[in-house]
């Protein structure tokens, strides 16, 4: 039997002693396990690793289907999930019916987690699972995580965070793996792209989805944030694709498109893209009382 720990090469030696530690992890817990999937770089590590570990028939995979994320997110879990073999179990989300979740308030994402939650809650009992876990890795729980909280309240483990996976060598070891969406742009729910206490309604997030489509497909840039700011779109790209947009052509046709979608106005942003850029409107307060509540659990 091919030793999987050896036979696969990872250029870092913390990297791969962490991996060594992961396997251990998945090994000691047992299965099988619900992988809470969303076909994102972090998730699809835990996915992988859980086979390597388990095997595929001890590994089952949870997708929430919501207007929430670009259908492109979901093509990326069906193909992965699809690559391992697991099998791959989709879950209608319910967060827009939750007036909690619609209001929009800086903890929105716990909201969104209680009720994927419910969900996972029902599978797991189905297959007696060991453990239910998801892609949450060591740099998350140091930035403004609320959804974070609610899986640690529900038993939900987190093995990257765990381990101590940084977001960088969580992408490390994706392409030692030789996971397809090794280097995919980091991934975040729609919703993030409208400001705190702005109602969340299906028509905004489906004119954000095409905002960035239409973004991606004039520029060819990877990675993209139209911020929905009523009438005015504030679009982020990462720092060294601003460059990219800086031609009175391509700015006059997404200027053009964007206003079709109700925009009036149309603006980058030269800062370049930020991870939660939003949260940089709250209190600095809100996020360390968080972050200690969920260190301490």
């Amino acid at each position: 039997m091919v030793d999987l720990e050896k036979a696969i090469y990872i250029p870092s030696d913390e990297v791969r002693e962490k991996f060594s530690k992961l396997i251990e992890w998945y090994r000691s817990v047992g299965g099988p396990v619900i992988v809470s999937y969303s076909g994102g770089v972090d998730s699809s590590v835990v996915l992988a690793t859980a086979v390597f570990a388990l095997g595929s028939n001890n590994v089952v995979a949870v997708t929430a289907i919501s207007p929430t994320y670009p259908e492109e997110d979901f093509l990326w879990a069906k193909k992965i999930a699809e690559m391992f073999n697991v099998e791959h179990i989709l879950v209608e989300s319910s967060e827009l019916s939750d007036p909690n979740f619609v209001a929009n308030p800086p903890n929105r994402c716990y909201f969104c987690k209680k009720s994927l939650v419910k969900e996972l809650l029902k599978v797991a009992e189905k297959y007696r699972a060991k453990a239910i876990v998801d892609g949450t890795n060591a740099s998350d729980i140091s930035s403004h995580r609320p959804g974070y909280l609610a899986f640690r309240e529900s038993g939900v483990r987190s093995p990257l965070a765990e381990i101590g996976f940084t977001k960088e060598e969580v992408r490390v070891l994706a392409k030692a793996l030789n996971l397809p969406n090794w280097d995919k742009p980091p991934m975040a729910c729609l919703a993030s792209r409208i400001p705190y206490g702005e109602q969340i309604t299906i028509e905004k997030l489906n004119r954000i989805a095409k905002a960035e489509s239409i973004v991606k497909k004039l520029t060819g840039v990877a990675l993209v944030r139209v911020r929905d700011h009523g009438y005015i779109a504030r679009i982020e790209v990462a720092r060294n694709e601003r460059g990219k947009f800086f031609s009175e052509d391509i700015m006059d046709k997404i200027a053009e498109e964007l206003q079709k979608l109700g925009y009036r106005y149309v603006a980058l942003d030269l800062y370049g893209y930020r991870s939660g850029s939003l949260d940089e409107l709250l209190p600095k307060k809100i996020i360390p009382r968080e972050i200690n509540k969920i260190t301490e659990m």
